[in-house]
């Protein structure tokens, strides 16, 4: 596959099977804060002759806030000065945990920085249950997300050792096992609670919130989103409560609901976004509250519909906000201001505001609850995808997004950027980017905005934005707009992050971007190369989705000759051997089995085809994967083996590995496989069968069955390939009368008479000349006479029947390229130009670039003296597709025919009264080949000739004297299907 997309958040990730994941993915055990040290290794390490340690201790402290956790302790393990500016408590404020691990022990070291902690972020509930010994009594805010398994006791524990906080926020992720006695611990013991914003809790009864109501004078905004149930009349009683939001939660009375919260004498607005609230109950919280001056609607199907067939009552709403899928945002928060003396752009509203009211706390107040809440709903919608959204989207939805990623609030910055990268995905599993929404980002400026909010300092905020990016990037027209505006490098330049997730994103955004032909060199340029090779012998295990994005990057970039052996100077031919040896996810070892395949493509251009072939257990694993139960696996594993089989040496070191048996049982499996697996496995097995052992190896190991059921198919692609490997293996005498037992020729005939491929016409002709031109009699005659068939198979032979079938489809097939006008005109005329229009109405583009060998080259010279007309025919039609000038290897066939002394047979032919008239003017084509005559240089220069075309299957010489030389193509994929 060469893309993915990434959608679902943190409650998916334990059923992760592709590149879909949580904005803050669980970190391995090895992704932690390195613990600092105490020693000195030495001097400065920037420019020469300067001396860093003379730097005043303020901008020391400042290079110190521009860099990461991780930098940051390694900075200060450089000398004891620099160790106790590293722990300066202006340093130590503010802490995000979610990119790495942190254990009790973790935990403990940072303890000492922690005295001045502030503000606090947290990953998953195991790095929840190490925060008290952080020891950070003064904390004042914490928000965790992905805590799904968080209990009761670890988040009273929380409270109880965190007494000054003042904002909490677990979620967006559901919290299934958070009850209503943590809820009361927390308002016992955290009584400078202002902000308290919970996701997921199954039941809040009214005894907890009346205990926040007691415990919490100060509780000015209360969250609980997606609960299951919630005593909305004990809400009324929390006395200082200003904003509200019961965003997604379900069994509201909202009669009850409408009337306890009008009640409240501070209450300035209210969230009821995804509820099933109805339009009485709105319009009664705005007229019976007099202090309510917003209340947000989004994506409320009840209410939208009722409200549809009274679309007067907005009128009672006015001098109020009411935000909802119907209104326009942007021109409703405009109309707001502008009644409290505002007078701002609706566009630019989002990013004005905060200069306008830069005095004026209480709207303040208002404009940072209203982006945090829309920030959660807008990206609630991007995850459900719900139908009818089409319109919203592109009318203000991704301007929406666009305005809150200008946000100063971190959390809502990167909310929205997941938000874009979200709702342009229609299907996660296809990659499937809706052009319409990418595009409406582009239009409305997005993606200068996300490339610069990449360039964040903040780890968390550069994950999301590479991730809206790489997304978008499944679009041609937005990856262009991203390359041109800098983009590769900025996300090459994140693939080098030692922060996993960042890293993580940023492959996957090079991987989709080097779907384009047009980006492959840029990626190359800016260091992408390196950058993804390192990432695989960077993070070796327990890490799927970075490796998963890496290896399916350098896969489509290994298919450009020029960044193919760039991968192989970057290590990256071992990177991708190891991941195939050693990686047991699946999408890994697709994605690193087609790098490799497109590695191998380039045999004629550079040496990555043997290079891999000598990797240590390369051709060992591939022969394993075909084995694997993921279709994808086999498919490109199998796509391996057939490149690698073009090497000599290669083809037989994958004999050895067991190949043969291997692509035979994945040949016999996949009858109802998918067409690209088919034609990699018939691919697979028609490079291993130039070699003669090889050939009867198939052949003995029951190869022929399964070829002869994959030419009955409907795909012209595997008709190429199952006929190609047939006439392989038909050269021997022993497989040819194997195809015939096994009713090779009924399916021979017609893929000769009917496929839609010229190639599998023209080789499936061949295959069956080889069985009947006499080479082969003998033994048939044997098998005849004692009335047996091969090695004690009790399948009868009607050989006269089938020889009678295929030299009457040979003839037709043949006859197919014969326009009797030219062939008269050539017939009575030696001149070139008639010569050259005979090649032109006979020629098969394709079997140009077959490569025969001497042997084979002598049988059809052999077959021109056969009694048959037929296979006389056959044998010149053949040898003038090998010699036609303008063939990749004419000249190679020529000589051939030259060192055989072929001439005389040839002039024979062309000159013999009883040979069909096509065999004779073939034979005189071929024969002016073989001796280079001035006619034959005439028809090479001639410009009528058609150009070379590049296509899949392509013939190389084999070194095996007396067998059939046909070889594919390296087959070189953008796509494991079209994306």
């Amino acid at each position: 596959m060469s893309r993915r997309v990434r959608r679902r958040t943190a409650q998916s990730r334990d059923k992760e099977k592709v590149a879909v994941s949580p904005p803050y993915a669980e970190a391995p055990d090895h992704c932690e804060i390195p613990r600092p040290g105490g020693c000195c290794f030495g001097g400065g390490g920037g420019a020469a002759g300067v001396d860093w340690t003379a730097l005043p201790d303020d901008t020391v402290v400042q290079i110190f806030s521009r860099l990461n956790y991780r930098d940051r302790a390694s900075l200060a393990s450089t000398c004891r000065s620099w160790r106790l500016l590293g722990s300066s408590p202006s340093l130590w404020t503010s802490l995000d945990l979610r990119a790495h691990r942190c254990d009790p022990d973790i935990a403990a070291v940072l303890a000492g920085r922690c005295a001045h902690l502030r503000r606090l972020r947290f990953h998953g509930s195991a790095s929840a249950s190490a925060l008290i010994y952080l020891q950070a009594r003064g904390l004042r805010e914490m928000a965790g997300d992905c805590c799904c398994e968080i209990t009761d006791a670890s988040l009273s524990v929380l409270a109880a050792r965190h007494e000054a906080l003042e904002s909490l926020q677990i979620g967006p992720d559901p919290c299934m096992r958070i009850t209503s006695d943590a809820v009361r611990h927390i308002a016992m013991c955290c009584t400078r609670l202002r902000r308290l914003r919970l996701s997921g809790i199954r039941e809040v009864h009214g005894e907890a919130i009346n205990a926040l109501a007691k415990h919490c004078p100060q509780l000015a905004e209360l969250a609980f989103l997606d609960c299951g149930l919630i005593d909305e009349g004990a809400l009324g009683k929390v006395v200082p409560l200003r904003f509200l939001s019961v965003a997604g939660s379900r069994n509201l009375k909202w009669s009850t609901a409408s009337l306890s919260w009008s009640s409240l004498p501070s209450l300035v607005a209210v969230d009821v976004s995804r509820t099933d609230v109805s339009a009485s109950a709105v319009l009664r919280l705005l007229s019976a509250s007099k202090t309510l001056k917003v209340l947000c609607a989004l994506n409320c199907a009840v209410f939208e519909e009722e409200w549809s067939y009274n679309s007067t009552a907005c009128r009672k709403t006015k001098g109020k906000l009411l935000l909802a899928q119907f209104s326009n945002v942007c021109s409703g928060v405009a109309s707001f201001f502008k009644g409290y003396g505002y007078v701002v752009r609706e566009q630019s509203i989002f990013a004005e505001w905060r200069s306008l009211l830069s005095e004026d706390k209480n709207l303040s107040d208002i404009m940072n609850w209203l982006e945090w809440i829309l920030s959660h709903s807008l990206l609630r919608a991007a995850e459900s995808n719900p139908n009818g959204m089409d319109g919203f989207w592109l009318r203000q939805g991704a301007a929406l997004l666009l305005s809150l990623v200008k946000s100063f609030q971190e959390d809502v910055q990167e909310r929205a950027a997941t938000g874009l990268a979200i709702f342009v995905v229609t299907d996660d599993e296809n990659a499937t980017v809706e052009p319409a929404r990418a595009e409406a980002v582009m239009q409305n400026g997005g993606i200068p905005l996300l490339l610069e909010l990449a360039r964040s300092s903040q780890e968390g905020v550069q994950s999301e934005a590479a991730k809206a990016i790489a997304n978008l990037s499944v679009n041609s027209k937005v990856a262009k707009a991203v390359a041109d505006e800098g983009g590769i490098h900025i996300l090459a330049n994140l693939a080098r992050s030692s922060n996993r997730v960042v890293a993580e994103e940023a492959a996957g955004g090079l991987w989709n971007l080097s779907v384009g032909e047009e980006h492959k060199a840029a990626i190359a340029d800016a260091g992408g190369v390196k950058a993804l090779v390192n990432l695989i012998f960077k993070w070796t295990s327990g890490v799927d989705g970075v490796l998963e994005r890496a290896a399916g990057a350098l896969a489509n970039l290994a298919a450009d000759d020029k960044c193919s052996v760039e991968i192989a100077m970057a290590g990256g031919v071992r990177a991708l051997v190891t991941l195939a040896r050693t990686c047991k996810v699946e999408g890994v070892q697709e994605q690193a089995a087609r790098a490799l395949a497109n590695l191998a493509a380039h045999g004629d251009s550079n040496s990555n085809n043997a290079a891999v072939g000598q990797e240590e257990g390369a051709l060992e694993a591939l022969v394993q994967l075909t084995f694997s139960q993921n279709e994808g696996v086999r498919q490109e594993a199998a796509g391996a083996l057939w490149n690698l089989s073009f090497d000599d040496r290669n083809r037989e070191a994958i004999a050895l590995a067991g190949g043969v048996e291997a692509l035979v049982a994945l040949a016999h499996a996949c009858a109802n496989a998918s067409q690209g697996l088919q034609e990699r496995a018939a691919g697979a097995l028609w490079g291993l069968s130039v070699s003669e052992a090889n050939s009867i190896a198939i052949g003995r190991e029951g190869g022929v069955a399964p070829l002869i059921a994959l030419a009955r198919t409907d795909a012209e692609d595997v008709h190429e390939t199952a006929a190609g490997a047939l006439w392989n293996l038909a050269f021997n005498s022993g497989n040819a009368l194997r195809i015939i037992e096994e009713g090779g020729v009924p399916a021979l005939v017609h893929l000769c008479s009917s496929s839609g491929s010229k190639m599998a016409r023209f080789m499936a002709a061949l295959a069956l000349a080889y069985m009947f031109d006499g080479s082969c009699v003998h033994r048939m005659d044997e098998v005849a006479l004692v009335g047996s068939s091969l090695e004690g198979s009790s399948k009868s032979v009607n050989f006269d029947g089938a020889r009678r079938m295929a030299l009457k489809h040979i003839e037709a097939f043949v006859l197919t390229f014969s326009d009797p006008q030219v062939f008269s005109v050539a017939a009575s005329s030696s001149a070139p130009a008639a010569l050259a229009q005979v090649a032109d109405t006979a020629r098969i583009q394709e079997a140009g670039h077959l490569r025969c060998s001497a042997a084979e080259i002598g049988r059809y010279i052999a077959m021109l003296r056969n009694p048959s007309s037929v296979l006389r025919a056959c044998a010149a039609f053949a040898l003038l597709q090998f010699t036609i000038p303008g063939g990749r290897h004419a000249a190679h066939h020529a000589s051939l025919l030259q060192k055989a002394g072929a001439a005389r047979v040839l002039r024979a032919t062309a000159a013999a009264t009883t040979a069909p008239v096509e065999a004779k003017i073939c034979a005189r084509i071929g024969w002016e080949s073989s001796d280079f005559l001035p006619s034959h240089v005439h028809i090479l220069n001639n410009k009528t000739q058609m150009g070379l075309v590049l296509i899949r299957h392509l013939c190389y010489r084999s070194t095996d004297a007396g067998l059939s030389s046909l070889r594919l193509d390296s087959f070189r994929d953008e796509e494991k299907t079209p994306a």
